[in-house]
């Protein structure tokens, strides 16, 4: 790529808010669109508890995608943290993608997302996901009612998983964005370190393998990231953090089983996201409540 072809008048950059209700697939469309895993995804609520950049750079443009967390309505400090995260979203940014489920029916939560974008001027493009699960006579009417209820930019149906329209997508909100340099090097996909990416991916094996409310109480901070150059190895530490000592029972199992599975998981995922042999050890302590601490929140950054 030359000089040339980044100049101001030919280039593209800005922010593009991808928001919605929970579990609809937001972190699924923003891995599928830059290639590659920085955010988790568990077919859980909640799930991703911070605004996650991703950074896709094309020749003539560079589109900052931003993944939220689902809004929803807040019981407590941390849900609380969480839904404001993804209403600041809202604001400030040069395009929103409001992504909704084929499979769903329109709902009291989405008129909610819905007002909260009619208080700005900023182009909305409803994302319809999960297309290949329903019929296409079935996907017409869905997207009539939601014609009805705000005045959308586009309206794109796609598959988050296998991909299908996601391009369309991308080029879409790339032609609405200002013309401007890039924020980032090219090669950069997020400005996440790889210890919080690291804590994210040990966070995600005890969402998939915990139930009820235990993944839910769950908080993950990595305590030790070494390099070992010389051995290609990266020694890393973690302590998984729990509300109730039952759940450290649960998260510990019946001889070690259960944090000896969790820990052999996150490290085949590790490995291969710091192209790295990975020696890892996960420790659970027990933080009374923490989810309703201001100082736990703000001590495992959520703040």
């Amino acid at each position: 790529m030359t000089d040339s072809t980044r100049t101001e008048s030919t280039f593209r950059s800005g922010f593009v808010s991808i928001v919605g209700r929970p579990n609809v697939g937001k972190s699924t469309l923003l891995n599928q669109i830059l290639g590659q895993k920085i955010a988790i995804t568990a077919n859980k609520p909640q799930t991703t508890r911070n605004r996650i950049l991703g950074i896709h750079s094309e020749d003539n443009a560079q589109v900052l995608f931003l993944d939220t967390p689902g809004i929803h309505k807040a019981t407590g400090k941390l849900n609380q943290y969480m839904v404001d995260q993804a209403l600041s979203a809202c604001r400030g940014v040069d395009v929103v993608v409001f992504l909704v489920e084929a499979t769903d029916r329109v709902g009291g939560g989405d008129d909610f997302i819905l007002d909260v974008l009619a208080q700005s001027d900023i182009p909305v493009v409803l994302v319809i996901n999960k297309v290949d699960l329903v019929e296409k006579d079935k996907l017409l009417p869905l997207i009539a009612q939601y014609a009805e209820r705000f005045d959308f930019k586009e309206i794109i149906p796609l598959s988050a998983l296998n991909g299908s329209g996601v391009e369309r997508l991308v080029a879409s909100v790339r032609d609405m964005l200002p013309e401007g340099p890039p924020y980032y090097p090219e090669e950069m996909v997020t400005d996440l370190p790889e210890r919080f990416i690291v804590g994210e991916m040990i966070r995600e094996k005890i969402l998939r393998k915990t139930h009820q409310e235990v993944p839910y109480g769950v908080a993950v901070q990595v305590d030790n990231f070494e390099e070992r150059p010389g051995k290609n190895l990266i020694a890393i530490q973690a302590t998984i953090y729990v509300g109730r000592d039952a759940h450290k029972r649960i998260l510990v199992g019946k001889g070690g089983s259960m944090i000896k599975q969790l820990g052999q998981d996150a490290r085949k995922e590790i490995e291969q996201f710091l192209d790295a042999r990975v020696f890892l050890e996960l420790f659970v302590k027990v933080k009374k409540n923490w989810m309703d601490s201001e100082r736990f929140l703000r001590e495992f950054g959520y703040e």
